[in-house]
C-alpha cells in the first residue's frame, strides 16, 4: 500500500492502531528512530496495549542488533508464553491483511440487499480479518411504490475485534464459538451493572434468531463487548463466543449506534461488491414480497397460506397455531385493503441454505401507522417460503 493510500486509511482505524499502524509504515522505511519514538509514546499513553509493547521491544532490540520476525527473542520452553507470543505475531499478522486487503472504494457486504433508513448504521463482521466494519445508512427514506430501496452506505470506520476461542459457527450452549449469521443489536448494557471482563459496556444482540431456532442451536448471552481494564485486546480467538473490541473502539459504537435497529452481520469472511450489483439478486425477492403483499391486501387466505412454509414456528406455534393470529389481522381489517409496505430492509444469508431476513412497516390503505414485522424466508424448491413471522 502506498504512503498516500496508508493515510486515506489511518482515519477509518482505531485512534490506538491508527497509530500503531504508523509505526509499521516507519519500519518498513527504515525510518527506525522514529518508529521507535512514536513507539515509546503508544506504550506510555496504553500501557495494556501487548503488540505495541512487543514492536516497542524489537525497535529497541534493533538498536543493537538485527530483528529477524515481529517478537523477535529467544525462544521459550514456557508453553504460556510462547502461546501468548504465537497469538501476538497472528493478531499482528491480521491487523496487516486488514489495512492491505481494503474493501474496495462505494462496495458494500453483499448480504445488505435493502436497507430501510430506520436503520441509521449497520455492522459487518470478517472473522477471517478479526475485523468489524461500522457504517453510516445513506439510503434515502423511501425508494419505489412499496418502499423498497438500494443500499447506499458510508464506510464509518473499521476495527480489531477477537471472537471465540474454538472459533465461529456457534451450535450449542458453552461451546466457546461465535455465531454465524444476521442479528440485530437489542439493547445497551450499562457498564456500571457488568463485572469489568466487560470493559466500558455490552451491546447484545438476538442470538438465536429465528433461523438458529430452527437449526436447534442452543445458547445465548452473545454480546459486542469491550476489554479489562489489564487488556487493551484480546487475541483473536479468545472470547467465549462474544466479539470483543477494545474499549476506545467499543466506546465509539456505543455513542454511534442505536438499538433494535441495527443489523449485525457475522461472516466467516465478507464478500465485497458494488451497490447496482445487487440488484439482480433482490429482484426476484422483491417479486415473492410484493405477491405476498399482494395476497395479504385482497384478503385471499389460501392464496396466503401458501407463502409460509411447513416448517413455520414463532416461539414454539407452529403454523397450524400461528394462522388463526393471520385470519385476526385480516378481519380486524375489515374490507380488503391495500397494505403498503414501507422502510423495507432486507438481509440475505447464504450458506447451506439461502434465507433471507426481512423487516418493514406495514401499514393500510388511509392509515398514517402500522405496525413493523420481521420475517424469515428461505428457498424451498425455488420458491421463497416464510418461516417465521413476527412484530419487533
Amino acid at each position: 500500500m502506498s504512503g498516500e493510500a496508508l493515510l486515506e486509511v489511518l482515519p477509518l482505524l482505531g485512534q490506538a492502531e491508527a497509530r500503531l499502524i504508523d509505526i509499521y509504515r516507519l519500519i518498513s522505511q527504515g525510518q527506525h528512530r522514529e518508529a521507535l519514538l512514536k513507539a515509546s509514546v503508544l506504550v506510555e499513553d496504553h500501557p495494556n496495549f501487548h503488540l505495541a509493547h512487543l514492536v516497542h521491544g524489537d525497535l529497541l532490540s534493533l538498536q543493537a542488533r538485527p530483528v529477524r520476525q515481529l517478537g523477535d527473542v529467544p525462544d521459550t520452553k514456557a508453553q504460556a508464553a510462547a502461546e501468548q507470543l504465537a497469538a501476538l505475531r497472528d493478531e499482528s499478522a491480521r491487523r496487516l491483511r486488514a489495512l492491505i486487503e481494503r474493501p474496495p472504494q462505494g462496495s458494500i457486504p453483499t448480504q445488505f440487499l435493502a436497507l430501510s433508513s430506520q436503520s441509521r448504521h449497520a455492522i459487518a463482521v470478517d472473522a477471517s480479518r478479526s475485523r468489524l466494519y461500522l457504517f453510516e445508512n445513506l439510503t434515502p427514506t423511501r425508494s419505489g411504490a412499496n418502499g423498497f430501496a438500494a443500499p447506499r452506505l458510508r464506510l464509518l470506520g473499521d476495527f480489531y475485534i477477537s471472537v471465540g476461542l474454538q472459533g465461529i459457527e456457534k451450535a450449542v450452549e458453552g461451546d466457546k464459538r461465535t455465531p454465524l449469521g444476521v442479528y440485530y443489536i437489542t439493547s445497551n448494557l450499562n457498564p456500571d451493572n457488568l463485572p469489568d471482563l466487560y470493559g466500558v459496556g455490552a451491546l447484545p444482540i438476538n442470538y438465536p434468531n429465528p433461523l438458529d431456532v430452527q437449526r436447534g442451536k442452543t445458547g445465548s448471552g452473545i454480546w459486542l463487548h469491550g476489554t479489562p481494564r489489564e487488556q487493551f485486546v484480546r487475541a483473536p480467538l479468545a472470547s467465549d463466543g462474544c466479539v470483543v473490541l477494545s474499549n476506545p473502539d467499543l466506546e465509539r459504537l456505543l455513542a454511534t449506534v442505536q438499538i433494535r435497529t441495527t443489523p449485525v452481520v457475522i461472516a466467516p469472511s465478507l464478500e465485497w461488491v458494488m451497490p447496482e450489483s445487487l440488484d439482480a439478486e433482490r429482484r426476484p425477492f422483491e417479486a415473492a414480497l410484493e405477491a405476498w403483499r399482494s395476497a395479504k391486501s385482497r384478503g385471499e387466505l389460501d392464496d396466503l397460506k401458501g407463502f409460509y412454509s411447513s416448517r413455520f414456528q414463532n416461539q414454539g406455534r407452529d403454523l397450524a397455531q400461528w394462522w388463526p393470529r393471520v385470519e385476526g389481522e385480516l378481519r380486524s381489517a375489515g374490507a380488503a385493503r391495500d397494505l403498503q409496505l414501507k422502510e423495507v430492509s432486507m438481509l440475505r444469508w447464504r450458506d447451506s441454505q439461502d434465507t433471507m431476513v426481512v423487516t418493514f412497516g406495514e401499514v393500510a390503505q388511509g392509515q398514517t401507522r402500522g405496525v413493523t414485522k420481521r420475517q424469515y424466508w428461505a428457498r424451498e424448491r425455488d420458491q421463497w417460503k416464510i418461516f417465521f413471522e413476527g412484530n419487533t
